[in-house]
């Protein structure tokens, strides 16, 4: 399973760094702002929200961003972040990102669930398993 831990920031400004990673229905995180306003929309919408917290010189980061990508357009029911730790180093450390890529999922703004690692086929089967159990209550 492809793990990569934080690595400190250099201040070089490589702002267009999030193509590998964005695309299909991936929405970029990049304020507290921004994720205050996803998950509320996700609350509002019925929407489960699947955060992946990455960064871009991690290989098995790279290695899951096209299959997250896939997956976002597959499951437009669901809504699928991407956080940078490196952009979002303090809003990162209160979610107590230990290694990258970590995905959370959230129901309401509260963890239901979490995976660590490129773990490609366990992230196909927790979001699959979170589509079969149906709309929210």
């Amino acid at each position: 399973m492809g793990l990569c831990m934080p690595k400190p920031r250099d201040d070089q400004d490589d702002s267009d760094h999030n193509v590998v990673f964005a695309g299909g229905n991936v929405n970029i995180i990049n304020t507290k702002e921004s994720w205050d306003q996803k998950l509320e929309e996700a609350k509002r919408d019925g929407k489960i929200v699947i955060a992946n917290f990455s960064a871009t010189w991690c290989g098995p980061c790279k290695m899951i961003a096209p299959l997250y990508c896939e997956l976002s357009e597959k499951y437009p029911s669901l809504m699928f972040l991407l956080i940078d730790v490196d952009e979002m180093t303090d809003f990162s450390s209160s979610w107590d990102i230990k290694a990258t890529p970590t995905f959370f999922f959230l129901r309401d703004g509260e963890q239901i669930d979490k995976l660590v690692g490129a773990n490609k086929p366990e992230l196909q089967k927790k979001i699959t398993a979170i589509v079969d159990s149906g709309p929210l209550p």
